[in-house]
């Protein structure tokens, strides 16, 4: 009886439509699936740590002009490639030149005036040694009663001015010897400044943000452009809650948004002493009523073990980097 019963039910099973197996089916799939994910996410994150706040980082280097005057030359374009030392600008020098020959010809002038200046003061002490000796004799002459007390108060007055001019000729020395050394000064500045008309690549690298043409009117200190060093890394934002076990060193799979599913070998290079918050110009403050707990974000830096030289990789682009922690 029992083993008719059995029969008739997998007889009316599989009597069964399609559809109703699948509706069995498909869920039951669905749940071991969505187990062996959550398996497979739970280990793969212990091992790693990713996160999506993470760019492309560099060093940008801003020109500036160290002088003012209208642009004689440009010979840069944007985006264009240049090797540290190449001339990259020139600013009117005609102003500078004959700024630095006025300096010039004030120091020769000075330098001229400093020689008939020594020669003052050697004639001057050269007469003072002479009113000494002249006066030394005369009161010798004088106590012995050889010598009237006229001659005495006479070669005691040219003493006294022969000290009083060879006074003067000494401060006159010294004060050209001090106008000298500012005028040396000068010309100095003059002819760092002429140099300053010619602005030279600090940096191998590419030319970008340029906001200057020939012939424009530069002002000191105006940006002109910045160049862009190959050289680039990436800043990742993990959470506070992700950097337990993250240490200097540790390999990194580097995801940029531009290059699609390609990975680069990477390393973190060196975790901030600092959340991003606390380097922020208005950092939280924390000891009021109205505290709300925030994870924070700790910067770390990832260096790149390959070259990159052959892409496109420049600052600001988005990346998602992974952390092998354990």
């Amino acid at each position: 009886m029992e083993d008719n019963k059995a029969e008739t039910l997998t007889a009316e099973e599989d009597s069964r439509p399609e559809y109703m197996k699948k509706r069995v089916l498909v869920p039951s799939i669905t749940a071991i699936l969505f187990l062996i994910c959550g398996i497979f996410y739970s280990i793969h994150a212990v091992f790693y740590k990713s996160t999506d706040d993470a760019f492309i980082e560099g060093h940008i280097i801003t020109a500036a002009s160290r002088v003012s005057g209208p642009v004689l030359s440009l010979k840069i374009e944007d985006n264009q490639e240049v090797k540290k030392g190449d001339l990259l600008l020139e600013i009117d020098p005609n102003d500078y030149e004959a700024k630095l020959k006025q300096s010039k010809a004030k120091l020769e002038e000075a330098r001229a005036a400093l020689i008939s200046a020594e020669n003052q003061a050697e004639k001057a002490f050269s007469d003072l040694d002479f009113a000494k000796n002249d006066f030394e004799r005369f009161s010798k002459m004088e106590e012995k009663g050889i010598a009237s007390k006229q001659d005495y108060e006479v070669s005691k007055n040219k003493l006294t001015a022969a000290q009083s001019n060879s006074n003067s000729a000494k401060a006159k020395f010294n004060e050209v010897q001090a106008s000298i050394k500012k005028l040396e000064a000068e010309v100095e500045q003059d002819e760092l400044n002429l140099s300053y008309t010619k602005i030279y690549a600090a940096e191998d690298g590419l030319i970008t943000n340029r906001t200057v043409e020939q012939g424009n009117y530069i002002q000191t200190a105006q940006p002109l452009f910045a160049i862009v060093p190959k050289k680039m890394w990436v800043v990742a934002n993990f959470k506070e809650t992700q950097i337990a076990n993250m240490k200097k060193g540790q390999p990194v799979k580097i995801k940029i948004d531009t290059y699609g599913s390609k990975k680069f070998k990477g390393e973190v290079d060196s975790i901030q002493r600092s959340t991003g918050s606390k380097q922020s110009l208005f950092p939280p403050e924390n000891a009021v009523g109205s505290y709300v707990k925030i994870v924070q974000r700790v910067p770390v830096k990832i260096v790149f073990k390959e070259d990159i030289s052959e892409y496109n990789i420049v600052p600001g682009m988005s990346v998602v980097p992974e952390v092998k922690v354990k």
